[in-house]
């Protein structure tokens, strides 16, 4: 099998999809490995680096990908880069299948078999293939790095000459992976910190890390049985605001990191909960991406409204290319094992849990479940 890694396009994106201790361990297990020149750069890996790792350095994307049986990648495929893209290659990166669906037909109908690694099941079995836990822990490290940044004030208690200067106050929005870091990053910088999260199950996480778990006197549970968060009911979402508000306006810094797989990030924090928070407070909304959990976050911007500093930064990630290539690309050298047989050579086995939730299109077809489901509802709405 021979596996190719392109330099990313999109702008800012600095990490890349397989680093040069991946290419050495690959290479043992008979996998052939080419990269772009200059994809490593971003995240400083030079070509020399791959060169010594048993890498073939490829001098442009159109001879990198005009003989290659696999391509690894950390974003989406471009339309551009899809024109490069020959029948019958399987490529692999985030895809976002549900959100772009666009893209997957165009991906089938060209005969390009489709592996979204943002579709991994959530199994202890793929734990080690979970390229969005990798890459949402680093997202909540460095959230909480830009919000000490920003806030004009200390974030530990310090005991001073000129008197006692009281510990920053952190709330955290979603106990997630990306929260349950931001949760342990602020800790370490000496803020006292609250979390907030629907699932009830998270609260032990939460506090094994130092933090008071705030939560709604409601029965009501938002998790799903693949441990992500759903849409509740409207009782407990005023319920939820009535308990958001108060503690939002207590903070200097409030970080947010509620998703809904599939769907527009739910709206947590309002104009009106921001014109409470005291001037100067930070909020950092990494949601932003997905439309943000804050009603004035400007996606890819950071903005003052109402005295109160608003980060909507993107692909945060990025910005630790180095760890963050490290880390995405032990789940690649995972994920390409796992579907490797003995031989070196790429085997779909689509009755298997992890091959059936990420390989999204085959053969000309679309194959993953959901997907496929989407698509024909999709379609039976237009035919209507």
């Amino acid at each position: 099998m021979r596996v190719a890694v392109p330099k990313e396009i999109e702008s800012g994106e600095r990490r890349v999809a397989i680093i040069p201790e991946t290419v050495k361990r690959l290479i043992k297990k008979g996998v052939e490995v080419s990269v772009e020149s200059g994809a490593g750069e971003g995240s400083c890996f030079r070509n020399g680096e791959y060169e010594e790792a048993g890498a073939v350095i490829e001098p442009s994307a159109e001879a990198l990908l005009a003989a290659t049986d696999v391509i690894v990648k950390i974003q989406r495929p471009a339309p551009v880069e899809l024109l490069k893209i020959r029948e019958g290659t399987t490529i692999i990166s985030l895809l976002y299948p549900m959100v772009n669906q666009d893209l997957v037909q165009t991906l089938a109908s060209r005969k390009i078999t489709a592996i979204a690694v943002d579709s991994i099941p959530r199994t202890t079995l793929a734990q080690m293939m979970d390229v969005l836990s990798s890459q949402a822990t680093i997202s909540g490290y460095y959230a909480v790095i830009m919000a000490a940044y920003a806030l004009p004030k200390f974030f530990p208690m310090l005991m001073t000459a000129a008197g006692t200067i009281a510990p920053a106050k952190v709330l955290i929005l979603g106990a997630g992976v990306a929260g349950l870091q931001a949760i342990a990053t602020a800790r370490r910088l000496g803020a006292t910190v609250e979390a907030f999260d629907t699932r009830k199950v998270v609260r032990q996480q939460v506090e094994s890390l130092g933090a008071r778990f705030v939560e709604v006197d409601m029965a009501e549970d938002a998790q799903t049985s693949s441990g992500y968060a759903k849409e509740l009911s409207d009782e407990y979402k005023r319920r939820q605001a009535e308990l958001l508000h108060r503690h939002i306006a207590k903070s200097d810094v409030c970080i947010t990191t509620a998703l809904i797989p599939g769907q527009r990030a739910p709206i947590l924090i309002t104009e009106e909960m921001v014109q409470a928070m005291r001037p100067g407070s930070v909020i950092v909304d990494l949601a932003a991406e997905q439309g943000g959990n804050c009603a004035l976050t400007e996606p890819g911007n950071e903005t003052v409204k109402h005295g109160v500093t608003v980060i909507g930064r993107l692909n945060l990630p990025s910005r630790l290319a180095v760890h963050a290539s490290q880390m995405y690309s032990r789940n690649m050298e995972k994920l390409l094992l796992h579907l490797t047989d003995k031989d070196g050579g790429l085997k779909l086995n689509l009755q298997e849990e992890i091959t059936q939730g990420c390989v999204i299109t085959m053969g000309g077809e679309v194959v993953q479940p959901k997907v496929k489901e989407l698509l024909a509802r999709k379609g039976e709405s237009h035919a209507s």
